[in-house]
């Protein structure tokens, strides 16, 4: 057996900052140098970020991409880090036009999902990601095109195999070919967006690839925010028989250090160059296994709420909010906020994400708001420290009231309720472009899913964080969040009766949600059903929800798609959101 210091990190890029992520590689670099590893290795495309989406379509990007690749594997000789071999991932393209696996019709020169390992100033070897995944937040096979290779480097006498992502996920192909090819250790470069319980389904995975190849496995991820998506690292490592060595947290920047007892290579004169429709590219980088040494302990780093995994997702909610504000160059965010727990889960998860000075409240009462609204509001913003300002609306919808009257329609019922929440959306757009904040949208799932808000009202805003949270859950998370505040010795930072109250939007007396919804904790479970599992309503009768409520609901839902194409992106935590993963039309007279 050889020994082998491998270093995992899972960085935060940035996409399209290309320059901006050199520089987290050579920084990583410099950390696992300083470790003593002898491979490091980063995350799928961290040189250009990740999703690219359609950038990957401009033949200027994937130049620079290309251009900026070669530069790293420069810039780390030129930092003394030559000799410690890198893996990256980047764009690039496929220059041969009749390689295997090419899709019709596309020309030569077609993106790829690529991963290079940089050494001594080069690109030592070069491939691609074969197995293109095309379902939920993914659509590969419209920006690249599949690789045909799969490379094993050898690594201080080891034969270390390379995988991308999905290469993963999916049986044959690079993890069949890995064990052909008789590697001591699978590398997995990944970009694997968050979902609930995702970590047990990536770490079960992973045992269960390492068993099949008879190798330890090293599965890198990234960490970060990009736009509604969010990455939590969770990278990992596991031995042969798929007993797990080294895992990194989640939701942080990271270096996992692990010392691994690997098979020492063996040139075979039968050893395929070809297996699965894959060729098998090899490279000798070190040759020689390193002298004996005493290895470090490996960090196996526990997870939190081992039986319950609010807490990450709250971590989710926080780590997404923070890049897209941080990301996109905004400094502040506002918040109306109502005395509700919507909009003070989404303040207490900008509070966090950002801190106190960087966060403005706005109430914006109106005549039919009760005055423990106000109060929880101003409760709210005392306990986490944060501006907050107070706007009463009841001169500002007058005067649209009698503007309206005075065309001759006048506004009543539904029309005067929605008035006051896009009063609201008017002045919170204005503060917004006046004082450069973002708008931060406070709803929930159900009332997207439901249609349950005004369009223009209170649905405007740059970013909505809760999106993709059933009220439920909201109530869940809120619950918890003032939990761990206690079990700090801290104040809770939202109001109990914030959380303990009946729903309403108070836009007319005595208004309450169940007048206009079911009880939220049916509704969600056939929300989740409908919208999650795409049953319909034979199925969801079926399953025993009673059918007056499914024809309901899946009514309302598919009656307010018009309304969710045109919503604020919102960080992603299920399966199934209403946006990336569900794509439904907006005419549509299929109701069943």
């Amino acid at each position: 057996m050889a020994q082998l210091r491998i270093a995992l990190a899972q960085v935060n890029p940035t996409v399209g900052d290309l320059d901006g992520n050199r520089r987290l590689v050579v920084a990583a670099a410099r950390e696992a140098a300083d470790a003593g590893a002898h491979l490091v290795v980063l995350p799928e495309m961290v040189v250009t970020g990740y999703p690219v989406e359609d950038l990957a379509l401009r033949k200027s990007f994937v130049s620079a991409s290309i251009k900026a690749t070669r530069g790293l594997a420069a810039d780390l000789a030129e930092a003394g880090l030559g000799e410690l071999p890198t893996v990256v991932g980047y764009l690039s393209r496929r220059e041969d036009q009749s390689a295997p696996g090419a899709s019709p019709g596309q020309p030569a020169g077609a993106p790829q999902n690529a991963v290079a390992v940089l050494h001594q100033g080069r690109m030592a070897i070069t491939s691609a990601k074969h197995h293109l995944p095309n379902y939920g937040v993914f659509d590969e096979f419209r920006n690249f095109v599949p690789g045909d290779t799969l490379p094993v480097v050898r690594v201080r006498g080891i034969d270390v195999a390379l995988a991308v992502c999905e290469d993963l996920w999916q049986e044959g192909g690079p993890v069949t070919a890995a064990r052909a090819a008789r590697a001591g250790l699978l590398v997995s470069l990944n970009g694997s967006p968050y979902e609930r319980h995702k970590d047990d389904v990536r770490l079960e995975l992973c045992q269960r690839r390492a068993r099949e190849i008879g190798a330890a496995l090293a599965y890198v991820n990234m960490v970060g925010g990009q736009d509604d998506l969010v990455f939590e690292g969770d990278s990992l490592v596991v031995d042969a028989e798929g007993d797990l060595v080294a895992r990194a947290p989640q939701f942080t920047d990271t270096l996992l250090v692990a010392d691994l007892e690997l098979p020492e290579a063996v040139d075979h004169p039968d050893d395929p160059d070809r297996f699965d429709g894959l060729r098998i590219v090899r490279r000798t980088l070190t040759a020689a296994p390193v002298a004996p040494y005493p290895p470090d302990e490996n960090t196996v780093t526990p997870r939190p709420d081992p039986l319950s995994d609010t807490g990450e997702v709250y971590q989710a909610l926080v780590t997404g909010l923070r890049d897209y504000v941080v990301k996109n160059g905004f400094r502040s965010v506002l918040v109306a906020i109502s005395g509700g727990i919507d909009s003070a889960l989404t303040a207490t998860i900008a509070v966090d994400a950002l801190g106190p000075d960087s966060v403005h409240g706005l109430l914006l009462p109106s005549e039919h708001s009760s005055e423990h609204s106000v109060s929880d509001a101003e409760d709210l913003a005392e306990r986490q420290g944060f501006a907050a300002r107070t706007a009463a609306i009841g001169p500002m919808v007058a005067a649209f009231e009698r503007a309206a009257a005075d065309t001759g329609a006048p506004l009543t019922g539904l029309a005067a309720e929605n008035l006051q929440a896009r009063v609201r959306g008017t002045l919170l757009m204005g503060l917004s472009n006046q004082e450069g904040h973002l708008v931060l949208a406070t709803g929930n799932k159900s009332e997207a899913a439901t249609g349950y808000s005004t369009l223009y009202g209170d649905s405007v805003g740059g970013f909505a964080p809760i999106k993709d949270c059933w009220k439920t859950l909201v109530w869940e998370l809120a619950r918890w969040r003032n939990d761990e505040a206690a079990r700090q010795g801290r104040t809770p930072p939202i109001p109990e009766n914030s959380i303990t109250k009946p729903p309403s939007a108070e836009l007319s007396p005595d208004q309450l949600d169940s007048d206009s919804l079911p009880d939220y904790a049916m509704l969600d479970a056939v929300l989740d059903a409908y919208i999650g599992t795409d049953k319909g309503e034979a199925e969801l009768i079926f399953a025993g929800y009673e059918p007056a409520l499914v024809r309901r609901v899946i009514r309302l839902v598919d009656r307010a798609e018009y309304k969710r194409r045109q919503s604020a992106p919102g960080t992603k935590i299920s399966s199934r959101n209403l946006s990336r993963d569900r794509r439904v039309p907006i005419t549509n007279r299929w109701t069943v």
